[in-house]
């Protein structure tokens, strides 16, 4: 067994995790901010400056508030439900290639934790995953209210989901593999994915959208209609956990959108092969990475602050008669595409 490959792993596992957790955390003075600028007021401006230790007040709230676990909930599945909707969260960046290789130490090191070859089907399974958390929490409360939410966030999940999956199909068509490493090395030195699938973006980016539970697709957390959604009897970290594993869906829906449609870590305009595999190559890859992904990060704050929500019965029309068509239509243009090139 190689120990230095184990070592790497846990220290590359150990750095995703912290910055996915720092970026969730501040993800929602980000949020705070973005609404304020958009409603014409400050925002947080006390904690530190510029409000910048307001989530770190927020998270000791969270830690310091009382352990509320109703009597008729079932206690096990009560706690289970958080735990795995952020663990399901954080379980996805383990295939995403964070940068290119690099020369460390006198070793060439994969900034990826998992190089699998069904690495977006990982990815989807995963997420699928992220459901139960949901209706477990939703379910394992006995309130008939954080069981709509439920329901409703499951449905929502499903229907979204399968024109997600129809979009995936057209990338594999084009690149030929499901492995993130070679999506993203398909699209260095050429065009983005993005160039030959703006339909197949759009249609993904808006799935991405209703499973992050974002506005307008916020239907399970609708506070007008269901009392606060699948997590109203949730306190502390317990409901800590649900809304940072918003976040982080939210952060790794932007870095999977960017590997699959807009080069992953490729610097548009410049070839990085000249410059070899130096440490500084592999930051500045990520770097670029990064931008990408809290670009998309800021459009869904925009997006939340500025378009009204759904009614439940446009939600489901949207997704089944308007979507999963489009990404039908879009799937059989790039086939057809793809054989009339290849004749």
């Amino acid at each position: 067994m190689d120990w230095a490959i184990l070592l790497e792993k846990a220290i590359l596992i150990l750095a995703v995790v912290t910055v996915s957790l720092v970026i969730a955390m501040y993800a929602t003075w980000a949020e705070r901010k973005v609404a304020a600028v958009i409603q014409d007021r400050r925002g947080p401006n006390r904690a530190g400056p510029f409000g910048l230790l307001q989530p770190v007040a927020d998270g000791l709230k969270l830690f310091m508030k009382e352990e509320i676990i109703p009597n008729s909930s079932s206690k096990f599945l009560f706690i289970a439900g958080p735990a795995l909707a952020m663990i399901t969260a954080l379980m996805t960046s383990a295939v995403i290639p964070w940068g290119p290789a690099v020369n460390l130490f006198g070793r060439d090191i994969n900034l990826q934790i998992a190089d699998i070859n069904i690495g977006m089907l990982y990815v989807f399974g995963v997420v699928s995953l992220g459901v139960y958390g949901i209706m477990i929490g939703g379910w394992a409360s006995n309130n008939k209210f954080s069981l709509l939410a439920a329901i409703r966030g499951a449905s929502q999940m499903i229907s979204y989901e399968l024109a997600m999956g129809l979009c995936l199909i057209a990338v594999l068509m084009l690149t030929g593999s499901l492995r993130l490493s070679v999506i993203v090395g398909e699209q260095i030195g050429g065009l983005w994915n993005v160039v030959y699938q703006p339909l197949g973006f759009m249609i993904f980016f808006v799935c991405a959208l209703a499973e992050c539970n974002r506005t307008p697709f916020d239907l399970p957390e609708a506070e007008n209609e269901l009392n606060f959604g699948y997590h109203q009897e949730y306190s502390s970290m317990k409901l800590g956990f649900y809304l940072f594993a918003e976040y982080i869906n939210m952060f790794i829906s932007g870095v999977v959108m960017s590997t699959l449609y807009f080069g992953g870590y490729d610097i548009p305009f410049v070839n990085e092969a000249q410059w070899g595999n130096a440490w500084w190559v592999g930051l500045v890859g990520f770097g670029v990475l990064m931008a990408k992904a809290l670009f998309f990060v800021f459009v869904f704050m925009w997006i939340r602050w500025t378009i009204p929500r759904f009614r439940y019965d446009q939600l489901m029309n949207l997704g089944w008669k308007g979507l999963i068509p489009l990404a039908l239509l879009n799937m059989v243009a790039t086939a057809v595409v793809i054989l009339l090139l290849n004749k």
